[in-house]
């Protein structure tokens, strides 16, 4: 994933991107290639959850599977509308988009085969929030979820540590992202009653980005 979106602290959803430079476009093209990774591992789920949506930049990738039908939530109505009218006809009428945050989402249990979170667990440095998702996500899925976060173990992780450190005392340094430990967020997952089925990085062994496939455990 684009390691610079520009989300907001405390957001759930992101603001548009326009992958004008050469870096973007391929970023972006990673991007997608990940998510179709993802959901082929998870077994191209037939009723997928993108949840929160932001600016609808995933939709095109899950409206390449023909069957598949598609619901996307995000707390923001104002996100939603922006969404949909940036998005092409033949894929917009494939999308059923409502208002909802990923911490309550408005569908009953067991409502979708897969959940599809690109863009949230890296704005959540609280364990007890993330926890909180996941829980949702295992109450709604039928089967699977998809998360992307920045996890530690690469050189960027790294870096981005060096760099805090060197700060100086005292230096309000502002933290709308975060990296997580990969030894407590896949503990965490399975907490919330998930197992991993894989996991794909970005580059590996030098950037933080990680899109993991869960499976409800026993499923």
């Amino acid at each position: 994933m684009n390691e610079s979106a520009r989300n907001k602290p405390g957001m759930e959803h992101s603001v548009p991107e326009h992958p004008h430079t050469l870096g973007r476009r391929l970023s972006s093209w990673r991007d997608a290639q990940l998510a179709r990774m993802a959901l082929r591992d998870a077994g191209e789920p037939g009723l997928v959850l993108d949840v929160p949506s932001g600016s609808g930049r995933f939709w095109p990738v899950l409206a390449e599977h023909a069957n598949r039908v598609i619901l996307a939530a995000d707390p923001s109505t104002d996100m939603l509308a922006h969404a949909e009218a940036q998005t092409a006809n033949e894929v917009r009428k494939r999308i059923r988009t409502f208002q909802s945050s990923a911490f309550s989402i408005g569908l009953s249990a067991n409502a979708v085969d897969c959940i599809f979170c690109m863009r949230l667990f890296h704005h959540l440095g609280d364990s007890e929030k993330r926890g909180a998702v996941l829980d949702e996500f295992h109450r709604v899925t039928r089967d699977t979820a998809i998360v992307a976060l920045w996890v530690d173990g690469n050189v960027k992780a790294w870096r981005r540590k060096r760099q805090l450190g060197q700060l100086a005392p005292g230096t309000f340094a502002p933290r709308n992202r975060f990296v997580v430990c990969r030894s407590d967020i896949e503990a965490e997952f399975s907490h919330a009653g998930f197992r991993i089925v894989g996991h794909r990085d970005f580059l590996p062994g030098y950037a933080m980005w990680r899109v993991y496939v869960l499976r409800k455990a026993g499923e």
